[in-house]
């Protein structure tokens, strides 16, 4: 079984992680032995557990996940040369991982945390030459999508990556307002539940103006819905969110 080699042990290497651990063996780089057993347990599967000072990485396939302002200080920490370096640090170019890190190839990837139930939406660019094993590797994870350029890739953060934040708070606004007009929580939480996961699985094949269009008959409960929503200016502030989100990711790079 193929070794996959994480530098970093928060959320989202755990989340990664989870989807890969039956495909492969999951080795884990962390500053402190105590949070290395901690990622174990809730992985729930045995790793190989490594401190980061003086971790060599000769010809291991690293996936990076510290956080973009300590690349320079872990840098100085590891040794050896990758042979590939998968990066998910948010706005950290290309250039960057390579002029620190020296590894023989970068790709970039930006994934989200559904990648611990294998349905992570992964944008991925960096060197062609490993385009096929990226994919092959995040798609353990769940869809994969390859991008021409970094900014497509920062954008892509700041709609795939950035985007379950948007939705938990448009999850938790909707059953909100079902509890105010009347519905006990348990059963307004159960609701929106189910209509996520059922949209989830429509989205995939029909347009989102051809589903609006399917559900808002003229005058209804749902026309009603809908317009508070425009009152509100909810389409230009979801607009506003991935600009404030990818404009960020740029300020990073």
């Amino acid at each position: 079984m193929k070794t996959i080699t994480f530098i970093g042990n928060g959320n989202m290497a755990l989340s990664i992680a989870k989807g890969l651990k039956d495909s492969y063996k999951i080795e884990v780089v962390g500053r402190t032995l105590e949070k290395l057993d901690k990622f174990e347990n809730e992985l729930g599967v045995k790793i190989e557990k490594e401190l980061i000072d003086g971790f060599n990485v000769d010809g291991k396939t690293v996936i990076f996940c510290v956080k973009p302002a300590n690349v320079e200080e872990v840098a100085t920490r590891i040794n050896g040369r990758a042979r590939v370096v998968y990066s998910v640090l948010a706005g950290t170019t290309v250039y960057k991982i390579k002029h620190n890190l020296n590894p023989f190839a970068v790709v970039r990837a930006m994934p989200n945390l559904a990648a611990s139930v294998g349905m992570s939406m992964t944008t991925l660019t960096g060197d062609e030459e490993f385009k096929t094993e990226a994919e092959e590797l995040l798609g353990a994870i769940g869809t994969t999508l390859w991008l021409g350029s970094e900014k497509e890739l920062d954008i892509a953060t700041a709609l795939a990556g950035s985007g379950p934040a948007y939705l938990t708070l448009i999850a938790e606004a909707l059953a909100d307002g079902a509890v105010k007009q009347g519905m006990k929580r348990a059963d307004a939480m159960a609701t929106m539940r189910g209509l996520f996961g059922g949209f989830g699985k429509l989205i995939q094949d029909v347009h989102p103006a051809l589903l609006k269009d399917a559900v808002m008959s003229p005058g209804g409960t749902t026309a009603a819905g809908y317009g508070a929503l425009e009152d509100g200016n909810v389409r230009a502030a979801c607009i506003n969110a991935v600009e404030r989100a990818y404009k960020r990711a740029a300020e990073l790079s």
